[in-house]
């Protein structure tokens, strides 16, 4: 996503609501998942709560949003320690009085198939792409149930569902745990008032993911060619394709949807070839 073409919107569909998103810094060059999804709320309107555990990463999300006429607040938590999680929820139902989206956009691809990958680095893949996802809802859903409304939104990958080309079997594991935490959450609260779903990004240009397979490629220009011939539409997808089809799943629009876990991959799912 590039430019500045996602302008605060009054009227929008998250005005007078509260989202919280966690893993929304941006880096300094570029925009992430985590940045377009609190950038993309703020420009429906939202108060944004954008959560990192890199304060100067969230600072520049909310800097970015304040300065499309949005509102946000920059905190530094660790969504990998349950207390700070559960003293984040409580501080922004305290001082908002609300919790309407929680948005849980952490990921980490450690790379390594399971021969390769150490029993330490599995435990790390584990906790930080689904641990994060228990601790932050453990803390946040007693608050929308007690409000009895609310909508959860979790960032999976295509590679919970199918073979990638890329060997991060822990990281697949972990996020294929995620959808279906997804679903098991809809369900149990599904008659609270709360919905529950999942996004799943496929070939996303995004800083992280393309450090961490640089590794697999001669080139560059290599990994971006490979990466084209994967996608039906022939074009890799950008951070703002997820962070729409989050919007959607949170919103109002989507009132009568829970339980899904969506694709945002211009057909790779689909696709006959994976890699």
């Amino acid at each position: 996503m590039t430019g500045s073409n996602n302008k605060t919107c009054v009227g929008g569909r998250f005005v007078g609501k509260v989202a919280l998103v966690i893993g929304a810094g941006r880096p300094v060059d570029g925009w992430n998942n985590g940045g377009a999804a609190a950038r993309a709320y703020a420009a429906e309107g939202a108060q944004v709560i954008c959560v990192d555990r890199d304060l100067d990463a969230a600072e520049r999300t909310r800097a970015a949003i304040e300065r499309e006429g949005g509102v946000a607040l920059a905190i530094s938590a660790d969504a990998t320690d349950l207390n700070e999680m559960e003293i984040l929820a409580a501080t922004v139902q305290q001082d908002f009085g609300r919790i309407d989206v929680l948005h849980n956009n952490i990921g980490a691809t450690i790379m390594g198939g399971p021969v390769e990958l150490s029993e330490a680095d599995f435990h790390k893949a584990l906790d930080l792409n689904l641990g994060t996802v228990f601790r932050t809802c453990k803390a946040v859903l007693p608050f929308m149930a007690r409000a009895s409304k609310g909508a959860i939104v979790n960032v999976s990958s295509l590679a919970a569902i199918r073979w990638t080309g890329y060997a991060y079997f822990a990281y697949s594991a972990a996020k294929a745990a995620v959808n279906q935490a997804t679903v098991s959450i809809a369900m149990e609260y599904a008659s609270c008032g709360i919905r529950a779903n999942c996004v799943i990004p496929g070939a996303i240009e995004t800083p992280m993911l393309q450090q961490a397979i640089a590794g697999a490629y001669a080139s560059a220009e290599e990994m971006r060619q490979a990466r084209l011939s994967m996608v039906p539409m022939r074009r890799n997808g950008q951070p703002e394709d997820v962070a729409q089809a989050a919007l959607f799943l949170a919103s109002d629009a989507a009132g009568f949807i829970t339980g899904v876990c969506l694709p945002v991959d211009g057909g790779q799912n689909c696709s006959a070839r994976a890699f």
